[in-house]
């Protein structure tokens, strides 16, 4: 489990970045993976949700996920769908109820509104934070009576620059969309690589959020500790998921 600096400073929401470490599932999927996406056996997946579940002090009843779609599309909660929503973004202000993002380098934030009290949880891989996920998010926040200095977002364990290699094509893609995009992405020897979590906090800083943290463990070093979908798809298998969890006590 891995706190953020900035969130642990509150006592009434509890949070954690979970690795694959302390679940039940076996082999390419050893121990704590939380995605029913995955190829796991399914009562193996819902045993480690059960686990993170009971760490951050919830039932899993009480427990919301998302159909992830690489959208920039979120919800606000005030109690469980039925039905599993589609989406990258959870909100709510209930007590109880926690929010989660399942992830495998793509980056996983949670934020809190001290002024509000309003926890979110979003999924940003490059598609979701191209299509501006997190800056629908805030905008919608302030647009609710958020305040800028109120807001604390944490971008949680993702893919380092340094192993998030992409082409030419991708990086004129987003430099087409800003060209100030440009400084996201590093040149060593004609192989490109971009940095999905400076690209995120930038959208953040740019809208004049504060209070932002990056906890920087990459997620595709094995020492880490963490599911990787580049890595795991480099060695032709499937990959666990990776949980990250926010509630209001």
């Amino acid at each position: 489990m891995i706190y953020a600096k900035k969130l642990r400073q509150f006592n009434n929401i509890s949070h954690a970045f979970f690795n694959s470490k302390g679940g039940c599932s076996k082999g390419i999927y050893k121990s704590l993976n939380c995605g029913y996406g995955s190829n796991d056996k399914r009562k193996n997946v819902t045993k480690n949700l059960r686990i993170v579940s009971n760490k951050i002090g919830c039932k899993l009843s009480s427990l919301i996920l998302l159909n992830q779609i690489h959208s920039n599309k979120f919800y606000f909660c005030k109690k469980k769908s039925k039905k599993k929503l589609a989406g990258d973004g959870l909100i709510t202000k209930v007590p109880g109820l926690a929010i989660g993002i399942l992830t495998a380098d793509c980056a996983p934030i949670l934020f809190y509104d001290k002024k509000k009290n309003i926890i979110g949880a979003v999924h940003a891989g490059w598609r979701g934070a191209y299509k501006k996920i997190v800056v629908r998010v805030v905008k919608y926040l302030l647009k609710k009576g958020s305040d800028l200095s109120s807001l604390y977002f944490v971008i949680g364990p993702s893919i380092a620059q340094k192993n998030y290699e992409v082409g030419r094509d991708f990086k004129a893609k987003f430099a087409k969309q800003n060209n100030k995009n440009r400084k996201y992405f590093k040149t060593i020897r004609k192989r490109i690589f971009f940095s999905l979590r400076d690209y995120i906090k930038g959208q953040l800083k740019d809208l004049g959020v504060k209070n932002i943290e990056i906890i920087k463990k990459d997620t595709y070093t094995n020492k880490n500790n963490f599911f990787s979908s580049r890595r795991s798809k480099k060695n032709n298998h499937d990959y666990g998921r990776n949980i990250s969890l926010i509630m209001i006590k």
